[in-house]
């Protein structure tokens, strides 16, 4: 009989780079709620799963971003998976910097823009500090498409809010 989990522990540890996760790929706050919900309603059921896992955020990033894919893949069609990935909703804190403020929520729509392969990248590089060699396990994608669309995602971000970030200099 596996060894029970301490689901709180892991939730205390884990759940808000999961959330922020998950919302960067989903753009929706309650699909994001709903999907950490039923990963840890998963691990409840099947406390086995975390057998033997030696980097436990990666492991739970994983099965976050195969949740999100999965719900992805359920809805009805592509235009409508498209708008809900790419939904403007605010990922960064508010700022009482006005100019800050406009920053973010540039950035924040040009993220939405962004491919959802190329979103994930960012994320986990910019946000979970991760390296291309865990990126690359963690997606099950080659080394170098993980830092080609690293690359990529980062040049778009870059041209969109060139002019911004000159303009509030």
């Amino acid at each position: 009989m596996p060894a029970p989990v301490d689901l709180a522990g892991l939730y205390d540890a884990h759940a808000p780079a999961l959330f922020a996760f998950l919302l960067n790929l989903t753009r929706n706050e309650d699909d994001t709620r709903d999907l950490l919900q039923d990963l840890f309603v998963k691990l409840a059921r099947q406390p086995g799963r975390l057998d033997g896992v030696r980097e436990e955020r990666a492991f739970l990033l994983q099965m976050a971003r195969h949740a999100a894919v999965d719900l992805a893949r359920r809805r009805q069609t592509r235009l409508h998976t498209r708008e809900q990935l790419a939904e403007a909703v605010p990922l960064f804190a508010p700022s009482a910097d006005p100019d800050e403020q406009t920053f973010r929520d540039a950035l924040s729509v040009a993220l939405g823009e962004l491919p959802p392969e190329q979103r994930e990248v960012l994320h986990l590089k910019l946000w979970e500090g991760h390296t291309f060699d865990q990126i690359a396990r963690l997606l099950d994608i080659p080394l170098n498409t993980a830092a080609s669309r690293y690359r990529y995602g980062l040049d778009k971000l870059r041209e969109r809010l060139r002019l911004l970030h000159d303009e509030i200099k």
